[in-house]
C-alpha cells in the first residue's frame, strides 16, 4: 500500500479508471462475439449490421488506450474477413 499522499491519490484514480477500461474491453469483446456467432450461422445481413456496432466498440477501447492500434487494425480486419467468407 502506499504511504506517500500522492501515491494514494494515485491508487484511487487508476482504481476507477479501471473499471471504466474493464466496461470498455467487456463491451468490446462481446460485439464481437456476437458480430462472430452471427457469422457462423451464416446470417449475412444480421452480421454485417452487427459488425458496425463492433467496429464502434473497437474504435471506443483505442481511443481510451484499452487496446493498441495493431490491435484495433487486426480485430477489424478478421471480423470483416469472417463475415466475407459467411457470406
Amino acid at each position: 500500500m502506499p504511504i506517500i499522499k500522492s501515491a494514494k491519490k494515485a491508487l484511487r484514480a487508476s482504481t476507477r479508471k479501471r473499471v471504466f477500461n474493464l466496461k470498455r474491453k467487456d463491451a468490446m469483446k462481446s460485439a464481437i462475439k456476437d458480430t462472430k456467432k452471427l457469422a457462423a450461422d451464416n446470417k449475412a445481413s444480421e452480421a454485417k449490421k452487427s459488425l458496425s456496432a463492433a467496429y464502434q466498440a473497437i474504435d471506443k477501447a483505442l481511443k481510451r488506450g484499452v487496446i493498441k492500434k495493431n490491435t484495433d487494425a487486426r480485430k477489424k480486419s478478421r471480423l470483416s474477413a469472417q463475415i466475407k467468407k459467411a457470406s
